[in-house]
């Protein structure tokens, strides 16, 4: 169902996290981040024929780590990889990930896509109220914004479990169970499909 047909999906928001080339191929590649990629394109395209905004969140940081956690900084001192800075290979989309004109692009230097950023307010001016999460990793970016969202009460928070990823799957079916445990609906790709009358 498009948007002009009903705007049934005005306010819904996908965010797309860290699907970048350093944190899926790159010095800090999470495992099983190479296999979502398929999913994650899908579910943009899947957005995209509903009319739901996207909004990639992504991170560049500055090239000398100043505003990277201090666990990473010494992904930045001399000599090393520096990960994710700003007009860097590693900071790029994977590859089949585009964005768009009418997508929104927001950077974050934490777990959080919420922490420090002004996605509450961009998603509050363009009426949003629920959202549906897909990237890496389950246990940081994945889980602390899904957290944030739910403390901030977010009408529907959903997490498509096999469009995220963790370093292992034990690791990632015990963050999902936990966000399920918040009230987090947890569908595959093929059932979030279904619910939007999309066909995988």
């Amino acid at each position: 169902m498009a948007l002009e047909d009903g705007g049934k999906w005005k306010n819904v928001a996908l965010l797309v996290i860290d699907m970048q080339k350093d944190f899926i191929s790159g010095p800090v590649q999470v495992k099983g981040g190479q296999a979502i990629v398929p999913n994650v394109i899908k579910a943009v395209e899947v957005a995209r024929n509903c009319g739901i905004h996207i909004v990639w969140v992504v991170r560049e940081h500055d090239p000398l780590g100043r505003d990277v956690e201090l666990f990473r900084r010494h992904f930045y001192t001399a000599g090393k990889t520096k990960v994710a800075s700003k007009g860097s290979v590693g900071a790029e989309l994977v590859d089949g990930l585009v964005i768009e004109d009418d997508d929104y692009k927001l950077v974050k230097t934490r777990f959080s896509a919420f922490l420090n950023t002004h996605l509450h307010s961009y998603l509050q001016t363009n009426g949003i109220t629920s959202l549906v999460i897909t990237g890496v990793q389950t246990p940081n970016c994945i889980r602390q914004t899904v957290f944030d969202a739910v403390s901030m009460d977010y009408k529907h928070v959903t997490v498509i479990t096999d469009a995220t990823a963790a370093a292992t799957p034990d690791v990632h079916t015990a963050n999902i169970f936990d966000m399920k445990n918040i009230g987090v609906a947890t569908p595959t790709l093929e059932e979030w499909c279904r619910s939007t009358e999309q066909i995988i």
